[in-house]
Protein backbone atom coordinates (compact mmCIF):
# COMPACT_ATOMS: atom_id res chain seq x y z
CA UNK A 1 0.00 0.00 0.00
CA UNK A 2 1.26 3.39 -0.90
CA UNK A 3 0.50 6.18 1.80
CA UNK A 4 0.04 9.43 0.88
CA UNK A 5 -1.29 12.57 2.68
CA UNK A 6 -3.17 15.57 2.25
CA UNK A 7 -4.78 18.54 4.56
CA UNK A 8 -8.44 19.90 3.19
CA UNK A 9 -10.17 22.77 5.39
CA UNK A 10 -13.63 23.39 4.12
CA UNK A 11 -15.16 24.39 7.31
CA UNK A 12 -16.51 23.00 10.15
CA UNK A 13 -14.23 19.61 10.09
CA UNK A 14 -16.71 17.41 11.45
CA UNK A 15 -18.34 17.44 8.30
CA UNK A 16 -15.56 17.27 6.35
CA UNK A 17 -14.05 14.44 7.88
CA UNK A 18 -17.55 12.90 7.74
CA UNK A 19 -17.55 13.21 3.46
CA UNK A 20 -13.73 11.80 3.36
CA UNK A 21 -14.04 8.75 5.67
CA UNK A 22 -16.97 7.43 3.21
CA UNK A 23 -14.24 7.21 0.38
CA UNK A 24 -13.00 3.88 -0.90
CA UNK A 25 -9.09 4.30 -0.73
CA UNK A 26 -8.87 6.29 2.40
CA UNK A 27 -7.07 4.53 5.06
CA UNK A 28 -7.32 7.38 8.01
CA UNK A 29 -8.84 11.14 8.50
CA UNK A 30 -7.63 12.92 11.59
CA UNK A 31 -9.78 16.60 12.42
CA UNK A 32 -7.26 19.24 13.33
CA UNK A 33 -5.90 22.50 12.56
CA UNK A 34 -2.88 23.81 10.00
CA UNK A 35 -2.19 27.34 8.46
CA UNK A 36 -1.53 29.24 11.83
CA UNK A 37 1.35 30.53 13.61
CA UNK A 38 0.21 29.19 17.63
CA UNK A 39 1.78 26.00 18.70
CA UNK A 40 -0.13 23.13 19.88
CA UNK A 41 -3.61 25.20 19.92
CA UNK A 42 -6.50 24.38 21.28
CA UNK A 43 -10.06 23.85 20.22
CA UNK A 44 -10.88 27.44 21.85
CA UNK A 45 -7.89 28.82 20.67
CA UNK A 46 -8.65 28.42 17.39
CA UNK A 47 -11.86 29.81 17.84
CA UNK A 48 -10.86 32.84 19.25
CA UNK A 49 -9.63 33.74 15.79
CA UNK A 50 -6.03 34.53 17.10
CA UNK A 51 -3.94 31.39 16.15
CA UNK A 52 -4.30 31.86 12.65
CA UNK A 53 -4.96 28.36 12.53
CA UNK A 54 -7.89 26.74 9.72
CA UNK A 55 -9.98 23.39 11.23
CA UNK A 56 -8.57 21.02 8.98
CA UNK A 57 -8.76 17.05 7.95
CA UNK A 58 -5.42 15.44 7.24
CA UNK A 59 -6.59 13.04 4.78
CA UNK A 60 -4.72 9.57 4.53
CA UNK A 61 -5.06 7.92 1.10
CA UNK A 62 -3.99 4.92 -0.45
CA UNK A 63 -2.70 6.42 -3.82
CA UNK A 64 -2.59 2.92 -5.67
CA UNK A 65 -6.76 2.55 -5.24
CA UNK A 66 -7.74 6.65 -5.10
CA UNK A 67 -6.03 9.04 -7.55
CA UNK A 68 -5.33 12.82 -5.83
CA UNK A 69 -7.89 14.42 -8.34
CA UNK A 70 -10.92 12.18 -7.00
CA UNK A 71 -10.00 13.75 -3.67
CA UNK A 72 -10.07 16.77 -4.75
CA UNK A 73 -13.29 16.41 -6.98
CA UNK A 74 -14.81 15.42 -3.43
CA UNK A 75 -13.04 18.57 -1.69
CA UNK A 76 -14.82 20.92 -3.92
CA UNK A 77 -18.19 19.51 -3.92
CA UNK A 78 -18.38 19.39 -0.29
CA UNK A 79 -18.26 23.10 0.11
CA UNK A 80 -18.17 26.34 -1.47
CA UNK A 81 -14.52 27.47 -2.25
CA UNK A 82 -16.09 30.98 -3.05
CA UNK A 83 -16.89 32.51 0.28
CA UNK A 84 -13.78 34.02 2.25
CA UNK A 85 -13.78 32.45 5.79
CA UNK A 86 -16.86 30.65 6.01
CA UNK A 87 -18.94 27.71 5.41
CA UNK A 88 -22.87 27.74 6.04
CA UNK A 89 -23.39 29.43 9.38
CA UNK A 90 -19.75 28.91 10.43
CA UNK A 91 -17.85 32.34 10.10
CA UNK A 92 -14.10 33.37 10.89
CA UNK A 93 -10.92 32.53 9.22
CA UNK A 94 -10.50 29.09 11.01
CA UNK A 95 -13.48 27.94 8.46
CA UNK A 96 -11.69 29.20 5.34
CA UNK A 97 -11.04 26.81 2.24
CA UNK A 98 -7.82 25.73 2.28
CA UNK A 99 -5.86 22.87 0.40
CA UNK A 100 -2.10 22.19 2.23
CA UNK A 101 -0.20 20.20 -0.44
CA UNK A 102 2.42 17.85 0.72
CA UNK A 103 4.09 17.47 -2.27
CA UNK A 104 4.90 19.98 -5.41
CA UNK A 105 2.87 17.45 -7.80
CA UNK A 106 0.03 17.98 -4.90
CA UNK A 107 -0.05 21.48 -5.17
CA UNK A 108 0.45 22.17 -8.77
CA UNK A 109 -2.37 19.29 -9.19
CA UNK A 110 -4.61 21.47 -6.61
CA UNK A 111 -3.82 24.83 -8.29
CA UNK A 112 -5.24 23.54 -12.29
CA UNK A 113 -8.14 21.72 -10.76
CA UNK A 114 -8.77 25.02 -8.96
CA UNK A 115 -8.06 27.26 -12.15
CA UNK A 116 -10.51 24.87 -14.61
CA UNK A 117 -13.28 24.54 -11.87
CA UNK A 118 -13.32 28.37 -12.07
CA UNK A 119 -13.18 28.58 -15.54
CA UNK A 120 -16.28 26.16 -15.91
CA UNK A 121 -18.82 28.58 -14.93
CA UNK A 122 -20.24 26.63 -11.87
CA UNK A 123 -19.17 29.46 -9.66
CA UNK A 124 -20.31 33.03 -10.08
CA UNK A 125 -17.87 34.43 -7.67
CA UNK A 126 -13.86 33.97 -7.46
CA UNK A 127 -12.54 31.11 -5.75
CA UNK A 128 -10.37 31.94 -2.63
CA UNK A 129 -9.14 29.03 -1.55
CA UNK A 130 -5.66 29.15 -0.24
CA UNK A 131 -3.36 26.75 -1.79
CA UNK A 132 -0.13 26.21 -0.02
CA UNK A 133 2.59 23.83 0.73
CA UNK A 134 1.39 21.53 4.47
CA UNK A 135 2.26 23.73 7.40
CA UNK A 136 2.58 21.71 10.77
CA UNK A 137 -0.69 19.84 11.28
CA UNK A 138 -1.95 19.96 14.91
CA UNK A 139 -4.74 16.91 16.06
CA UNK A 140 -7.68 18.36 17.50
CA UNK A 141 -8.72 17.13 20.79
CA UNK A 142 -10.15 13.27 20.93
CA UNK A 143 -13.85 14.52 20.98
CA UNK A 144 -13.89 16.09 17.51
CA UNK A 145 -12.44 12.70 16.08
CA UNK A 146 -15.28 11.16 14.14
CA UNK A 147 -17.76 13.36 15.67
CA UNK A 148 -20.74 12.45 13.88
CA UNK A 149 -20.27 8.55 13.73
CA UNK A 150 -19.83 9.16 17.64
CA UNK A 151 -22.86 11.06 17.96
CA UNK A 152 -24.95 10.26 15.44
CA UNK A 153 -25.13 13.05 13.04
CA UNK A 154 -25.24 13.22 9.55
CA UNK A 155 -23.35 15.83 7.59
Amino acid sequence: MTTDKIIFGAGCFWGVEAVFREIPGVTATTCGYAGGKTENPSYGDVCGGGTGHAEVVLVEYDSAVLAFRDLLKVFWECHDPTTLNRQGPDIGTQYRSAIFCHTPEQQTEAKISRDQLQQSGRWRNQIVTEILPASRFYPAEAYHQCYFEKHGHGH
